[in-house]
């Protein structure tokens, strides 16, 4: 796959293609869902999907398996902080291309 990479980012383009090609559709879906309805966030998304689970008001149903859900999160969200990027941006430039 051919990504979009800011080449002065902390991310190894070999370990950013790898991961991004390692994404499953539902990893893309909560990508395009956190750009379109968190403005973003992670936080904002967890602390949703942390009301769905605690039976709060949420935003958006998502599939039942919201603890899947999480663990997906937490996971794009600390390789995102950890290479100083944004997945959104590097799978969909010309979408979220800041």
């Amino acid at each position: 796959m051919n990504v979009a990479v800011d080449r002065s980012s902390a991310a190894d383009s070999n370990e950013l293609e790898a991961f991004i090609d390692s994404l499953t559709d539902e990893d893309k879906m909560l990508l395009r869902l956190r750009e379109e309805l968190y403005e973003g966030r992670w936080d904002a998304m967890l602390a949703d999907l942390n009301d769905r689970l605690g039976g709060k008001p949420y935003i958006f149903r998502l599939a039942s398996r919201i603890q899947d859900d999480i663990a997906r999160v937490e996971r794009l969200s600390r390789f995102e902080r950890k290479n100083g990027i944004n997945l959104a941006t590097a799978l969909w430039p010309d979408e979220y291309g800041r």
